[in-house]
């Protein structure tokens, strides 16, 4: 209980630090106002003075902090007055369970598959099956996603949509659940596919490393000493323990994508989540929206690195020990 509570001190700490980061990179820059950026372009004087006085851009910088801060986390009334007044965290709420839809299901299918595969290649090193599989994961580490999807637009959207293979393609676009389960799920299973192909090949080849060299510890030869057949001592205790680097792996990338990194797959295929919205952002200049989609990310990452930790003593008997 120590250990938690302490663990959730560091990262109420790190969330506090990032925070003081965000905000001095976006609104404490010198020789930079912080209310034309916020304001707009062509924004005229009423709007200017408006922007500084609800802000406190005429205040000191730790007030403007308390305020951003607050208007972000707590009343959530942060506008974007490049878009018409409109209101950021309602936005980021709206568009958060498109991507996460969209990660976890590419999250499902590439701990599926490289599991599969790393532990076949690790089971059969060094054989013709072991290498196939190794070559397929660094041909899908080195394909772009942006150039997949739009590979796969290509195939389904265009010139093999009539046919009965990619018929049943919905348009670019995504469907909410409540609307047609169904249709939700056709709209975003090309894109799992092609979100999860380059991280497949990561995670499979980082597991068939780790399960190789396992392969050579005490414990491993013990559990062979002991009678056990391979294929336990392989999914039992090989695996088991290679699952902490795995994990780890996961926690960071699964906390990355849904915190607007799965942008490149968002805009490819039409889908309205945080990371098309922090596009959008970018190419208006919209700094609230930035900051806030930043914010965003970093407490995913930050509370992802913590679950990691946790999970961390229950997959690794010495991380208990130590604790």
């Amino acid at each position: 209980m120590t250990a938690l509570l302490h663990r959730a001190g560091q990262t109420l700490l790190v969330l506090f630090g990032v925070s003081v980061l965000v905000f001095g990179v976006f609104f404490a820059t010198p020789g930079a106002d912080p209310t034309a950026r916020i304001a707009g372009r062509n924004a005229s004087p009423q709007i200017m003075e408006k922007v500084r006085h609800e802000y406190g851009f005429d205040r000191p910088l730790p007030v403007q902090y308390v305020i951003m801060m607050k208007k972000l986390f707590i009343t959530r009334d942060l506008a974007s007055y490049a878009n018409r007044g409109e209101r950021v965290v309602p936005e980021i709420m709206q568009a958060a369970p498109v991507t996460a839809c969209l990660v976890c299901g590419a999250a499902f299918i590439w701990v599926t598959m490289s599991i599969a595969m790393g532990t076949v290649a690790a089971a059969m090193k060094d054989t013709w099956v072991d290498r196939g599989l190794m070559m397929l994961g660094l041909v899908g580490i080195s394909i772009p996603v942006f150039w997949l999807g739009e590979v796969a637009n290509l195939v389904t959207q265009n010139r093999y949509h009539d046919t009965w293979l990619f018929s049943w393609v919905p348009g670019l676009g995504y469907v909410p659940f409540s609307q047609s389960p169904l249709g939700w799920f056709r709209a975003l299973v090309i894109p799992w596919t092609v979100l999860a192909v380059m991280f497949i090949g990561i995670y499979s080849r980082v597991l068939r490393t780790d399960l190789v060299t396992l392969a050579g510890e005490d414990f491993i030869r013990t559990a062979h000493a002991k009678g056990l057949s391979p294929i336990r001592v392989l999914l039992w205790h090989g695996l088991r323990t290679s699952m902490v680097t795995f994990v780890s792996l996961f926690g960071m990338d699964f906390a990355q994508l849904v915190g607007g990194g799965a942008l490149l797959t968002e805009v490819v295929f039409g889908l309205p989540g945080v990371g098309r919205l922090t596009y959008r952002a970018l190419t208006t200049l919209d700094l609230p929206v930035i900051m806030a989609t930043v914010m965003y990310s970093a407490v995913f990452v930050v509370l992802a690195n913590a679950a990691v930790d946790v999970i961390y003593v229950f997959l690794d008997p010495r991380v208990r020990d130590a604790s």
